[in-house]
């Protein structure tokens, strides 16, 4: 009884990140922190997961999942691990971006992070079109290459599970992935062009 109620207590308190899959819509509702995909929950914030149980009288039985910002836990980005970050600026030739997080854990200093054109994908990098791959206020999954120039960490995008995993519309609505580079609005059902990080 004691390691059921463990086991429990650590599901309800897990890590999660955005972009990470949380769970199937049959056995959850997508409450604050997180959105419904392809018939999975999935979380759109860096935070704890928190499960929230029905009320006897509702007429879904299904318990409500929820992601919630968690402290600062002063993490360091370092050569070769996957960070989430936040996309700040957009040039022609580069994405910067604030790192956020470390793995599942937040960092407490302010770590800039640099996306080249190169690094955004493995294939026709030379056709690759840095305003159609990131906007500004896009939440990024990358790995680190290397500690840049100016304290700055180059980033890429390169591979299928990395690129953006939560964008917001001019509707104020979190977009949905509807394929590897476009994003769309579940309100206006406007479509962007993004590098999209596929779902893992």
């Amino acid at each position: 009884m004691i390691n059921d109620e463990s086991d429990e207590e650590q599901q309800q308190y897990t890590s999660r990140t955005p972009g990470e899959v949380i769970g199937r819509e049959v056995d959850f509702v997508a409450g604050k922190g997180t959105y419904s995909w392809h018939h999975k929950v999935v979380a759109s914030v860096v935070g704890l997961q928190h499960i929230i149980p029905p009320s006897p009288d509702a007429a879904d039985q299904r318990p409500t999942v929820e992601v919630r910002r968690q402290e600062e836990q002063g993490a360091v980005p370092e050569p070769g691990v996957v960070v989430t970050a936040k996309i700040r600026k957009v040039q022609p030739r580069m994405a910067v971006a604030d790192v956020l997080c470390v793995g599942t854990r937040a960092v407490r200093e302010n770590f800039r992070g640099i996306v080249r054109q190169q690094d955004v994908r493995s294939t026709e990098i030379d056709k690759v079109d840095m305003h159609t791959s990131f906007r500004s206020g896009d939440i990024i999954r990358a790995e680190v290459l290397s500690l840049g120039d100016a304290r700055a960490y180059y980033l890429s995008t390169a591979k299928n599970e990395l690129g953006v995993v939560s964008a917001t519309s001019d509707a104020g609505v979190a977009m949905v992935p509807i394929n590897w580079q476009e994003m769309q609005c579940p309100v206006t059902l406007q479509k962007e062009f993004r590098k999209v990080a596929k779902v893992c």
